[in-house]
């Protein structure tokens, strides 16, 4: 595939609105709307997976491990490749006995009755449309991250799902893991002093999207559901994804997403106030439209400097911490210490205990029965979509962008 190949470089809205994933009437509530209630301990919680690729498959078997303790079935499963679809089902019929409802077609799932609430774990693109029309069905969801790639779509689910009181778990499990949930709690005591500086990298010298594709035939996909049909069927856009502007915005949403969402959990922070970023594809040549090396560095109002790297040709940088007047805290090894700090500063060094870790996906089922907001909540989810949105808009435009939290608009300047 060539970089130059029609509708491979066209812009994010203009592919989406072309899509069978954001046509017309996308945003419309459809008629049939889940009930507006608390789930009881012995009402059974029935869920739809939409994609049951490798991250949905792994979804389907957390929630077939939580089946009993939390009263859960999959009654229904959408997918556009046969092939995924066809062994989620095998999967959900061993478990619960019960063959589920199947389709290529995330509308028709949403308009079923048997359907409480969704998994969200298809190719980032489509995050935030599927997100916003679940919502508009008024279901309840569980969206892998990053939570949207268009700014437009982000700003219209936090809407709804404060308007429509729905429980919205963003796949950053982060929030929930035992670590981190004690380092927040630490650092919230203000032991690093003023934090100005937070460096985080991670990299790998191995290409993990190199996912096979010859298998992948004509008559197996509804290609009209992922691409609308303005591209000829191509596997690679299906299995290889991650690679193409069409489908994704790069190692920003991939990768960078989990990592400025650990840093507004571990420093309270909510929104960078301008980005900007480089890279390029430096290893990778074969028909990769995203950069395979990138540095974004963003700029907290809360005074400090959050810098992020990516590389996919050395495995050599693996380093997250925070750096403080007092100390610097290793997000890493999870160790507290004075280094850089002060010299009178009177940090302790200490390796940060863990707190007991929940299950993301229990945590998200518990609250969809107390309608609490669960560990990452869309607020948060909202807040990563900005920050992750915001670099990869500095990279594509090579231009700093600003974040303007009160229109939530971005803009070069």
């Amino acid at each position: 595939m060539h970089r130059e190949q029609p509708g491979c470089g066209m812009n994010r809205r203009s592919f989406l609105e072309t899509t069978s994933l954001a046509g017309a009437g996308m945003l419309a509530a459809p008629s049939l709307l889940a009930a507006e209630k608390v789930q009881g301990a012995n009402d059974r919680i029935r869920v739809g997976l939409i994609g049951v690729g490798g991250r949905g498959s792994d979804h389907l078997h957390d929630i077939a491990g939580l089946a009993q303790a939390q009263n859960v079935e999959i009654t229904a499963l959408c997918d556009v490749w046969k092939p995924n679809l066809d062994r989620a089902a095998a999967a959900v019929k061993k478990r619960w006995a019960n063959e589920p409802a199947r389709g290529t077609r995330f509308r028709d799932l949403l308009a079923r009755p048997d359907v409480d609430a969704v998994v969200i774990a298809t190719p980032d693109f489509s995050h935030g449309p599927i997100l916003v029309a679940a919502l508009e069905a008024g279901k309840d969801v569980y969206v892998e991250k990053p939570m949207s790639i268009d700014l437009e779509a982000a700003n219209r689910a936090l809407e709804l799902a404060r308007a429509k009181n729905r429980v919205v778990q963003a796949g950053t499990q982060r929030r929930s893991d035992g670590a981190h949930l004690a380092a927040a709690k630490l650092l919230a005591t203000g032991v690093l002093g003023h934090i100005s500086r937070v460096t985080a990298e991670v990299d790998f010298n191995e290409p993990r999207w190199a996912r096979p594709y010859k298998d992948c035939k004509p008559q197996d996909v509804d290609w009209e559901a992922y691409l609308g049909g303005r591209e000829p069927f191509d596997p690679r856009l299906l299995r290889r994804w991650h690679l193409y502007r069409a489908c994704s915005n790069g190692l920003s949403g991939l990768w960078m997403s989990h990592y400025v969402d650990a840093l507004h959990m571990l420093t309270a922070a909510r929104y960078p106030a301008t980005a900007v970023a480089h890279g390029g594809v430096y290893v990778w040549k074969e028909d990769r439209q995203h950069a395979d090396t990138f540095h974004a560095l963003l700029d907290y109002p809360e005074g400090f400097l959050f810098s992020w790297a990516m590389g996919l040709g050395n495995s050599a940088g693996q380093r997250f911490t925070i750096h403080g007047t007092e100390g610097t805290f290793d997000a890493e090894q999870w160790t507290l210490s004075r280094q850089g700090g002060r010299a009178a500063s009177k940090v302790p060094a200490e390796k940060v205990k863990a707190e007991k870790g929940v299950s993301h996906m229990a945590n998200w089922l518990e609250c969809l029965r107390s309608r609490g907001r669960p560990n990452a909540d869309i607020q948060y989810g909202h807040q990563h979509a900005v920050a992750t949105i915001l670099a990869a808009a500095a990279y594509e435009s090579g231009r700093r962008q600003k974040y303007d939290p009160q229109a939530r608009q971005i803009a070069a300047g």
